[in-house]
């Protein structure tokens, strides 16, 4: 009869027995053979393993049950080891455990009960597949737990009852870190924000990163929204302090939004779009505070899903029109320009004023296509205008930030006036707040571009918000238009006058052109002409109307003044 370990070589191979480490003992669990892999594995001579027992190689909190096996096993009762290849734990000479791939064979000869056993080192696969998991459920840049990873712990927590609470935080200002210093000192700042959270909330929250600058924090036993608020307060206080990345230091704000499980969310899917809609008013609202889910702000959402894909129907449809809105000279009251303004033509509702979808339209993915036709309408009325006769006259356009941002707004105004023979200066572009706090110097080079070709830009609505007067000198502007809500109260309050004033004398001391808005009364119009203001719009010279009206107005007017072109 052939040896015990020619069998089992036979049976596994003998290629493979010479880079495994092969191992055979009898039913007493004595080394009858082994290999010099085997001998390299665990760190023995092959001496040193023949005669020893196999428990050598078993880590001791295991040796228990092997022996117990190995008894079954000599009583003849089957195994369920034999003939399949496991994962077990093995144990090196110097004390050292390792994960092993282990094939045990069985026979019997006229020596008794023999056991075969090949193994091999899967360490590197495991350390490989452990990195995988990591990888799988983390954030590659902080270390944080990814999306995944959150929200199969958060299901866990609400599967069990535990009351939970979900915080939305979306840093307010990063984009400005990233456009300024570059994206690594926006990853390091990302890093930093990933250490100092925990310490901030505490050892019991949880934090993710979902990716981007938007990270989600797990609050456990934060069943209420008060609970909830104070964590929020808590953040928001930390982020009014200065954040120093590196040798930067930098203002960062967060918005942040709550909700509560289960009663605001059954699973952790719900709770946290609940808690995302709450950070996005908290958004809309300001930024740099926190807002607590409300049933209320889920039927807002629906109605924006609604809104948009109105919107998107509206566009395919043609359903967008403009009406323009005389801009006169206050001293002649002869028009000189028009504004153009979006209008709505709903199949249903009729016709809609920018109140009712402006807001919804400008973060729309149509935004920019939206923006195009606008101008390409508005330089072909301005063109047909021209050749029926009309006196050359301004014509104003409202931009989306989603114009500007293409990186395509010069090509795209200079192709449209080059399409309908328009000169550069018969076209204005208004820009508002958003726009100029928004941009970088790519964009500012189109607005230098677009300013050296001779076409007007305006900046609407200016002295209302948070732009500074530097802006004036960053810009290449040529006109500021005074916002409605300074004229309405011009009579009556002392200190919009005073706005008026002085936006009327800082134009005019560098050179832009003022238009005011709003103007309602005649008494208004003598005020601003007063205060060295030139041209105004309102409804005093008439509100916006359709093409064809417009130009029966211009007509009844008498004139219109003739502008260099």
């Amino acid at each position: 009869m052939d040896h015990p370990v020619t069998e089992v070589a036979g049976a596994f191979g003998l290629a493979r027995a010479a880079t495994y480490a092969f191992i055979t003992s009898d039913e007493r669990g004595r080394i009858t053979f082994a290999n010099a892999a085997a001998a390299a594995l665990f760190g023995y001579s092959i001496g040193e393993l023949l005669g020893a027992n196999i428990g050598l190689i078993v880590p001791e909190r295991f040796r228990a049950s092997h022996e117990a096996g190995m008894a079954r096993m000599a009583r003849h009762e089957p195994s369920r080891l034999s003939g399949r290849t496991v994962e077990v734990m093995a144990r090196r000479r110097d004390g050292g455990e390792f994960p092993a791939e282990f094939t045990l064979s069985m026979w019997r000869d006229r020596s008794g009960l023999g056991f075969g056993a090949i193994l091999r080192d899967i360490s590197e696969w495991r350390a490989r597949d452990e990195r995988l998991v990591q990888l799988a459920h983390h954030d590659l840049l902080t270390g944080l737990p990814n999306r995944a990873c959150f929200e199969e712990a958060l299901d866990a927590r609400l599967a069990a009852g535990n009351a939970v609470g979900v915080l939305m935080l979306d840093l307010d200002g990063f984009k400005e870190v990233n456009d300024s210093w570059g994206h690594s000192t926006g990853d390091a700042l990302l890093q930093t924000l990933a250490i100092r959270l925990p310490a901030w909330l505490g050892a019991n929250a949880v934090l993710a990163r979902f990716g981007g600058d938007e990270f989600a924090v797990m609050l456990p036993n934060a069943g209420d929204t008060p609970t909830l608020a104070a964590s929020a307060t808590t953040l928001l206080e930390a982020f009014g302090a200065p954040l120093r990345v590196g040798c930067h230091t930098f203002h960062i704000g967060v918005s942040i939004g709550g909700a509560v499980g289960s009663t605001q969310g059954a699973s952790a899917e719900e709770l946290i779009g609940n808690a995302d809609l709450a950070m996005f008013r908290a958004k809309q609202e300001g930024k740099r505070r926190f807002r607590a889910f409300q049933p209320a702000m889920r039927s807002a959402l629906l109605s924006r899903l609604a809104m948009r894909a109105e919107l998107h129907a509206a566009a395919r449809a043609g359903e967008f029109v403009l009406h323009y809105q005389p801009q006169v000279a206050l001293e002649t009251g002869r028009i000189v320009g028009a504004e153009a303004l979006l209008r709505w033509q709903h199949p249903q509702r009729g016709l809609l004023l920018p109140g009712a979808f402006l807001s919804h339209l400008e973060d729309h993915p149509l935004a920019l296509e939206v923006g195009q036709w606008v101008v390409e309408e508005a330089c072909r009325q301005a063109a047909l205008w021209r050749d029926a006769g009309h006196p050359v006259m301004r014509m104003g356009v409202n931009l989306f930030a989603a114009q500007v941002r293409s990186r395509t707004l010069a090509s795209d105004v200079v192709d449209a006036l080059r399409r309908h023979r328009l000169s550069p200066g018969m076209l204005e572009l208004e820009i508002t707040e958003t726009i100029v706090l928004s941009v970088d110097e790519a964009d500012l080079d189109q607005f230098r571009d677009l300013h050296r070709r001779g076409v007007g830009i305006a900046f609407d609505d200016f002295g209302t918000g948070y732009a500074s007067l530097s802006s004036l000198k960053r810009f290449p502007l040529t006109r500021l238009k005074i916002d409605r809500g300074f004229v309405r109260d011009l009579m009556a309050e002392r200190h919009d006058a005073a706005v008026v004033r002085a936006i009327v004398q800082i134009g005019n001391d560098i050179g832009l052109n003022i238009i005011a808005e709003g103007i309602e009364t005649k008494d208004q119009e003598a005020r601003l002409v007063e205060m060295g203001c030139r041209q105004g719009q309102g409804y005093l010279y008439g509100k916006a109307l359709p093409a064809a009206q417009f130009a029966d107005l211009v007509r009844a007017s008498g004139s219109l003044e003739r502008l260099a072109g």
